[in-house]
């Protein structure tokens, strides 16, 4: 196995990347009426990006898998895409896409409206099994293999990162 490549993800890129998100769908002229930090990456960006966009963000539960708090949300999100509402789900890296996937079918299976949801993230790779509609940087997992270290996640220990990197070794190896 070789060695993780643990990369920094400065923080002023990442406030950069925010711009950059807003200023996609300020230029569609796409206006979600709700913001969707998912739990636990897409937290950090979907507060500043809900700063940046003056739009109310609530925040959904993937990374504890506790299925109350996410299946009653996913619900009620569903529900309002029904309504007609747009909403903007937020997470810090499209990798393999696994939970984006996840998010997308729970949605489908509570009737959600596709054409009501979107997808941002700072990094998309493209070799994800998902498709995100707003990106702030994109990368090859071909080419690169670093695991990008955001600026929330700079306290972990270096153990829980390497750990959480190799949920899916091809990634990185």
């Amino acid at each position: 196995m070789s060695e993780i490549v643990f990369t920094p993800y400065p923080h002023d890129e990442m406030v950069a990347g925010i711009h950059a998100l807003a200023a996609a769908m300020e230029a569609e002229g796409w206006r979600p009426a709700l913001l969707v930090g998912v739990g636990r990456g897409g937290l950090a960006p979907g507060v500043y990006l809900s700063h940046r966009m003056n739009l109310p963000l609530v925040s959904i539960d993937h990374s504890t898998r506790i299925a109350p708090f996410g299946a009653e949300l996913i619900a009620v999100l569903a529900a309002r895409t029904r309504a007609g509402e747009q909403l903007l789900f937020v997470e810090d890296i499209n990798d393999s896409g696994r939970t984006i996937g996840e998010i997308r079918g729970a949605l489908a299976a509570e009737g959600a409206i596709d054409a009501n949801i979107r997808f941002a993230v700072l990094i998309d790779n493209t070799l994800s099994a998902q498709r995100v509609d707003y990106r702030a940087r994109t990368i090859d997992r071909s080419l690169n293999k670093d695991w990008f270290i955001f600026p929330w996640e700079a306290m972990a220990p270096r153990e829980k990162l390497a750990q959480e990197a190799m949920e899916v070794p091809e990634r990185i190896a």
